[in-house]
């Protein structure tokens, strides 16, 4: 059988646990600081009711519902069925649009550097973050909606709507710009 060798432990010498202590400290508080500072910042998009099929891309035309609300509740903005190019508003809004899907419904958060920024735009204080419910009806390419305005005006056109139609683009009225 085997002889096991014994070895002596040294003793903690005094103030080793408390330095033990503070090293594991440091480095719970370096691994949360290094969490926090690379914490996305983004846009997020989280879904209340799922759509489907393909999303509209940066050239599209959307149709949506909206409302816009500010860090308090404060509602800023709101629209149905409201038509607007997907590229025509704010960066943020643009890059929640682009991740939606036909006849889905979302909850939107922008923070104020992808929305008006430092900027007074109405209602909405400089610098503030922005969330939106947002219900994506449809979406439609530019071609697809020249092509619609020739067959109507073809089809003699629409009495009492000279310059457009309403909320569509190019037409008087709008929505969120930029």
């Amino acid at each position: 059988m085997a002889e096991v060798t014994r070895v002596p432990l040294q003793p903690i010498g005094k103030g080793i646990l408390g330095k033990l202590w503070l090293g594991v400290i440091v480095a719970i508080l370096l691994a949360a600081g290094a969490a926090w500072a690379t914490s996305y910042e983004g846009v997020t998009v989280d879904t209340l009711s799922a759509g489907e099929g393909p999303s509209p891309a940066e050239e599209d035309i959307v149709l949506v519902n909206y409302e816009g609300r500010l860090a308090d509740g404060t509602v800023f903005d709101s629209g149905e069925r409201v038509p607007f190019p997907v590229n025509g508003v704010v960066p943020g809004f643009t890059e929640a649009l682009v991740k939606m899907q036909k006849g889905g419904r979302y909850e939107v958060f922008i923070p104020s550097q992808l929305g008006y920024g430092a900027q007074t735009r109405g209602t909405i204080p400089p610098n503030s973050d922005l969330y939106f419910t947002v219900e994506l009806i449809d979406f439609r390419t530019q071609a697809q909606l020249e092509e619609m305005q020739r067959q109507m005006q073809q089809m003699g056109g629409m009495p009492g709507m000279p310059g457009g139609m309403p909320g569509m683009p190019g037409s008087p009225e709008g929505a969120p710009a930029e």
